[in-house]
């Protein structure tokens, strides 16, 4: 019985053995049953990804020179739980938490890390940092910022975690968007007892960035990465990492239209991106910060990650190529840019004015291409990034586009349009003269300028017709054509020539997503007695009206009147091209997208308003008592086939310098300028003889003038 009970537990046994047998051959011979796409498909769901870095892409100008571009460097990091041995509310902070006594073993042996630590600082990595071109007194600085920070974050986030005012974060719509000044103070206001918090702060051990190498120094050449291995390779806590950066060339050359990147931390720049998992930002992705082409150009510089798939047994299975983000390229001459801001900041060049505020734009006659748009002071793109506080809280306000974002009352500079509208709406001749007397203007008109410095008016020297007055800049002629003009249709000129709307400076391409289209932000300029209320400007209609009593004012570009240098600029480019007025352009790759509305209009003025306006601007450079003759006529520009077509202005209240026109050459090659001088008192004084050298400048570069480039930088 025994014998036969084993044979059939013997029997079963084999039988169960080949059944899994042959299961097994099921699965690995039989492809059809799907099994084994089963089993890979269980793999890669239990397995894991790693997503890569983007690659922006380049910013360039019209030449093909890289204004912004990702770049690798090497940094020494340092980690925090090392730096923190320089930090006394650290050691205090654990000296409270291991104890009171002396005789407390903890206590000892933290006293005895304490010292070595700081020894391995302040005898070890401080001169090895030395060595490497910082002072001692940077290497410390270094050291306090990322103390600083850290302490910061552990401080706010003790706060967080105990007793505090829930109507702090409702107040400001995000825990992000909360000032810490005012979070410390709440958290002193529930934690009076500075020990107390001292202790809390030492408990948070565990932010994520405690453990994240943080830099200390960058290393510029592969001697000085090398070095540097050498000096810290047996300190565990100094690290000699990679990193990608945003490189500018240039540094602080065109720097407001280039603008600069930053974390992406701001909820508009996190929306654009959110419903792509491979473009979506990351913790410690960087964006374009606004504004500037950086920021604008977003949807097309990002570009998307790359992504390598594991399976469970961390085998590669798939990998997703990265696409590099587009290149953006500008109408900048980049090499132009940098001539005309050093050359207008130069003490030799602009010895009165040199540290003011100024804005200078230089269009392209036939295509409208911006040659350059110049705002001085500039800021250091390179260091934008941490400097920006600073960058903020200077008093010349380097952070404002003063050529397209800072409006001034265009002066003496509108004048010419003034004149146009009058003659193109028959309210004046070419020939009628407008008296400019020997006395006092009447009460409430403004006095001549010429009467005011020399107590004679226009009507002493010449026929004060309008090619005359536009030679002498007379203010009594230009304000009373002005108040001739039913106010409606005075305004109407203004805005057919650019003024009091943003002038388009959109990125070139729609992001996808039916995401808002980015613009560099602009002024729209004022043309009404009150500011417009719309918040954007997008036709006539959302101009308010102006006062009857306005329009003298207006007539020589005071009072409510005020322009950008852009505006003023593409007006003149208008006159110049014969009356054709097209919007700017600051971008040639990548070109928009057909069928978008046609901005041009030709405003249809006559060839005889052109002929008087023509004359009388050139008779402003180049016949004597012109505003600018004494300026232009020595430099003798004509010897290099140019002709000057300009017009000076200046303000009171606030006193600004302009001056304004374009140049043509024997072949028919037209450039518009305009430039402003802050502060400055006369425009033929301090306006004109820079915008002479400019002219020199872009005759220097081959854009103006009948000879080769006479020189490079």
């Amino acid at each position: 019985m025994y014998d036969k009970r084993v044979k059939i537990f013997i029997a079963i046994s084999l039988a169960m053995l080949l059944m899994c047998v042959l299961r097994l051959a099921q699965m690995q011979l039989l492809a059809d049953s799907g099994l084994q796409d089963e089993i890979a498909k269980l793999k890669q769901q239990r397995g894991s990804s790693r997503q890569l870095k983007t690659v922006r892409g380049k910013i360039l100008d019209r030449n093909g020179n890289v204004l912004a571009a990702d770049a690798p460097r090497f940094q020494i990091c340092i980690n925090y739980k090392l730096s923190s041995f320089l930090d006394d509310r650290v050691i205090e902070a654990r000296r409270l938490k291991a104890g009171e006594k002396d005789a407390n073993p903890a206590l000892v042996g933290f006293y005895n890390e304490i010292e070595a630590k700081r020894n391995q600082l302040t005898e070890v990595i401080i001169p090895g940092c030395v060595k490497l071109g910082m002072s001692e007194q940077e290497v410390r600085g270094r050291i306090k910022a990322v103390n600083d920070y850290m302490w910061n974050q552990r401080a706010f986030q003790a706060w967080r975690n105990g007793p505090h005012d829930p109507n702090l974060e409702k107040k400001y719509g995000s825990i992000i968007s909360l000032p810490l000044e005012e979070a410390m103070a709440d958290f002193e206001r529930y934690v009076p007892d500075a020990q107390k918090r001292l202790r809390q702060i030492a408990a948070v051990d565990d932010l994520r960035e405690m453990d994240k190498p943080m830099p200390l120094l960058e290393l510029k050449t592969d001697d000085d990465i090398f070095a540097a291995q050498l000096e810290f390779k047996d300190i565990a806590d100094i690290k000699i990492l990679p990193t990608g950066y945003r490189q500018y060339p240039h540094g602080s050359v065109a720097s407001q239209t280039i603008g600069w990147v930053g974390v992406a931390t701001q909820e508009r720049d996190k929306k654009l991106f959110e419903d792509d998992r491979l473009a979506s930002y990351l913790k410690d992705d960087l964006c374009g910060r606004e504004d500037g082409v950086e920021y604008v150009c977003e949807s097309i510089l990002r570009g998307r990650r790359g992504e390598l798939v594991y399976d469970i047994d961390r085998e590669l299975v798939r990998q997703n190529e990265a696409d590099y983000g587009d290149d953006v390229i500008l109408t900048l001459d980049v090499a132009l840019q940098k001539r005309i801001e050093e050359d207008l900041a130069s003490p030799q060049i602009n010895p009165l004015y040199h540290a003011a505020g100024m804005a200078a734009v230089v269009i392209e006659g036939g295509s409208g291409d911006i040659l350059a748009l110049v705002s001085l002071p500039t800021y250091d793109l390179n260091g934008a990034r941490y400097d920006y506080g600073d960058i903020l809280k200077d008093p010349n306000t380097p952070a404002i586009h003063r050529a397209i974002n800072k409006q001034y009352p265009p002066g003496s500079s509108v004048k010419p349009i003034i004149l146009i509208a009058a003659m193109e709406t028959g309210l004046v001749t070419g020939e009628e003269v407008i008296p400019c007397p020997s006395r006092p203007a009447p009460a409430g008109w403004p006095n001549c300028w010429i009467f005011r410095g020399n107590g004679v008016g226009h009507s002493d020297q010449w026929t004060n017709n309008g090619r005359n007055a536009l030679k002498g800049s007379c203010n009594i002629y230009f304000s009373q054509l002005a108040d001739r003009f039913d106010p409606l249709v005075l305004q109407r000129w203004l805005f057919l020539f650019g003024y009091g709307r943003p002038l388009p400076l959109a990125c070139p391409v729609p992001p996808s997503g039916g995401q808002e289209m980015r613009q560099l932000r602009q002024s729209p300029g004022q043309i009404s007695t009150t500011r417009p209320t719309a918040r954007r400007i997008q036709s006539f209609d959302d101009i308010p009206p102006i006062r009857r009593s306005d329009k003298a004012h207006f007539g020589i570009g005071q009072g409510n009147l005020w322009a950008t240098p852009l505006q003023v600029t593409n007006a003149f480019a208008t006159i110049a091209r014969g009356g054709l007025h097209k919007p700017p352009r600051l971008f040639l790759q990548p070109v928009p997208s057909a069928g978008g509305p046609n901005l041009s209009a030709d405003l249809n003025i006559s060839r005889h308003t052109l002929d008087v306006i023509y004359d009388g601007m050139s008779a402003v450079v180049n016949e004597r008592s012109g505003t600018a003759y004494d300026t232009f006529a020595p430099a003798g520009l004509s010897r290099f086939g140019v002709h000057v077509y300009g017009k000076t202005g200046s303000t009171e209240r606030p006193d600004n310098a302009w001056f304004g026109g374009f140049v043509e050459d024997t072949r028919g090659r037209k450039i518009a300028l305009a430039l402003v001088v802050e502060g400055g008192q006369h425009g033929s004084h301090d306006a004109a003889p820079l915008a002479r050298h400019v002219i020199e400048l872009c005759i220097d570069a081959g854009y103006i003038g009948n000879g080769e480039p006479r020189s490079a930088r």
